[in-house]
């Protein structure tokens, strides 16, 4: 109620200045050719008007309601109180002050118009904490997601720049080996096809193995000849399983638990998955139920 009054001060203030001149403006312009009375009705007939639209309009708004046929006949009556201070400005011999003033039944209307649109977007102090709320929690959401936006592209940054160092060091190592692996190679090769290698072997072999002339060949890197893997014995059948672990269970009276005839399936060499020597064990042991 507080700030709908004081939104709607500057709209009666500037309404009561522009009755009162219209008034003062209508009795000195009529007053001169009929009498002040007569001019004195016809100003407050202009106001009256003015006032009962506005009171009129005030009412529908109170309502939530508009009615344009009552707008307009407002903007009617303050265009003819404008119009009457024009009118009396201009025959006038120093125009220029009540043209000045001429304008105010026009903005005394707009400010009218102004306090209803503030009175229909008018929100209750709790709405306005829960939208300052809802924008404060959006502010915070969006300053914690940047915060881990950065605090994310940081530790990127950081990663990369270890696993990079990692890997320049790790190139570094290489290099250092492969130079010394390099100059080891070449000290060997150049030990191999020197003078003094033969006389020198020689020299030491001869009174252990004589007659054999030694050599000393460096191992040469290359491909390898592939191994020929060990050809896996054929897979047992449901049946050649089943007749194992029959004739195994049944090698000992009372038959063999699945533990101990597990065991010595395996001593026997024999080869099997776990889900196939169990499964052929409850078959054996079905079998020996129902028969």
């Amino acid at each position: 109620m507080k700030t709908s009054a004081k939104t709607a001060a500057p709209a009666v203030a500037m309404t009561v200045v522009s009755m009162v001149l219209t008034l003062a403006v209508v009795v000195m312009w009529l007053g001169e050719s009929m009498p002040w009375f007569v001019a004195l009705v016809v100003g407050l007939g202009i106001d009256g008007g003015w006032l009962a639209t506005l009171a009129y309009d005030r009412r529908l708004a109170a309502q939530g309601d508009h009615s344009t046929p009552i707008a307009v006949v407002g903007w009617g009556f303050g265009v003819l109180a404008t119009g009457v201070l024009v009118a009396h400005a201009v025959g006038e011999d120093s125009p220029g002050p009540w043209l000045a003033v001429a304008w105010l039944p026009l903005a005394a209307k707009a400010l009218w118009l102004v306090h209803g649109l503030w009175e229909r977007t008018a929100l209750t102090p709790a709405a306005l904490d829960t939208i300052r709320k809802v924008q404060q929690d959006a502010r915070d959401a969006a300053a914690v997601a940047r915060a881990q936006l950065r605090a994310e592209a940081g530790t990127e940054t950081t990663r990369l720049e270890a696993v990079t160092e990692a890997g320049a060091r790790v190139a570094r190592v290489q290099a250092r080996t492969a130079d010394r692996l390099a100059g080891a190679w070449s000290t060997l090769e150049a030990a191999r096809q020197g003078d003094g290698t033969a006389r020198a072997l020689t020299c030491v072999t001869e009174r252990v193995t004589p007659g054999v002339t030694p050599r000393w060949d460096l191992p040469v890197w290359g491909p390898s000849e592939a191994v020929p893997a060990l050809e896996a014995a054929p897979a047992l059948t449901d049946e050649d399983l089943d007749r194992i672990v029959s004739e195994i269970r049944h090698s000992e009276v009372p038959p063999l638990s699945y533990r101990d005839m597990a065991a010595r399936f395996r001593a026997a060499g024999h080869s099997a998955g776990e889900t196939r020597l169990r499964a052929a064990w409850r078959r054996v042991t079905a079998d020996a139920v129902t028969g």
